[in-house]
């Protein structure tokens, strides 16, 4: 890998995150993408973006999971489609449920550790479309996601899940939450709750009376969110219930494919101490880079020619071709 070096002005990871959150990015290379739809479970489909290289079959595939309240048109997400895309890479960007505008697909909601939605994706393409190697790699919550997800597969991968990828994954989740109720977090709370609060009214328009929208008045955190509509909605006990279950570090040392996992000291919001349990550096499957800067979800390098300055859009392309050499 390379060594990551912020660019100047951005040693500050909260001056990392927002400038990356900011900054607008284009990607004209890129060609559009086609529009697949997944039925996960009875009555639930999942929206993709999908960029399919010519004989499909012949290309290696990159699935990318996005952070909460994403989609697949994040600019990370767009990043990792440019930069694979260009490398070979059929890719194919995934929305969770309610997403990206589909907030009529399903009667239900989405939690950081549901990962059937991946799993069954992974189950068709190989199927259909004959794929036979790829990788899952994904930010933030999405991150969480892609190694709960090689976690629960555990020692029978499917075997053309080649490898994992995570850029500031929330693998202890009550952590992360936590470090977002401190007052110098109050952007991102806020932020994200807004996100959660209006997807829940648009939820109410396709499903009316579906959730008690009462509750909403009250929730202005995501621990109040999750104690009021996800825990009861997937049957955790409470929040504090949900969020140990559904964290990647209860199951980070079952992992049996490679993964590589990158994570910031100065990250705002998710805590470095995690990543130093045993149970994840006494995998031999797992790389760990944890950096002193970059932020959350940011690592913007200097900039060179033969890049745009995002190096973990660099590392997880370059990860996911050693993953998928024959």
């Amino acid at each position: 890998m390379t060594t990551f070096t912020p660019r100047p002005g951005l040693s500050n990871g909260h001056l990392m995150t927002i400038w990356a959150w900011a900054r607008r990015r284009r990607f004209p290379r890129l060609p559009q993408p086609e529009s697949r739809y997944f039925d996960v479970e009875p009555g639930t489909r999942v929206l993709s973006g999908c960029y399919w290289q010519q004989e499909r079959s012949r290309h290696p595939l990159l699935i990318a999971l996005h952070g909460l309240e994403g989609s697949s048109s994040a600019h990370y997400m767009q990043g990792i489609a440019d930069k694979a895309f260009a490398r070979g890479f059929s890719v194919i960007l995934l929305n969770q449920r309610n997403c990206g505008g589909t907030e009529a697909l399903c009667d239900g909601l989405y939690h950081s550790g549901l990962t059937a939605d991946a799993a069954h994706v992974i189950n068709e393409v190989t199927a259909q479309d004959r794929i036979e190697r790829l990788v899952v790699a994904g930010y933030s919550l999405g991150g969480n996601l892609a190694l709960k997800l090689a976690g629960d597969f555990g020692s029978a991968p499917p075997p053309q899940l080649r490898g994992v990828c995570a850029v500031s994954p929330v693998i202890e989740l009550g952590r992360c939450v936590e470090a977002l109720e401190r007052r110098s977090n109050l952007l991102y709370q806020l932020n994200f709750v807004r996100g959660l609060r209006a997807r829940l009214r648009r939820k109410n328009l396709t499903h009316p009376g579906r959730f008690a929208m009462d509750r909403l008045a009250g929730v202005w955190t995501v621990r109040q969110f999750d104690e009021a509509y996800t825990a009861p909605f997937f049957g955790f006990a409470d929040a504090t219930d949900y969020y140990h279950r559904a964290s990647a570090l209860r199951v980070v040392n079952r992992i049996a494919v490679p993964a590589l996992i990158i994570t910031a000291e100065d990250d705002p919001f998710v805590p470095v101490d995690p990543f130093r349990d045993p149970a994840l550096t006494g995998n031999p499957n797992i790389t760990l880079v944890v950096t002193k800067h970059g932020g959350h979800c940011a690592f913007v390098d200097r900039t060179s020619t033969e890049s745009d300055g995002y190096w973990a859009e660099d590392q997880i392309v370059e990860f996911a071709l050693r993953s998928c050499r024959d």
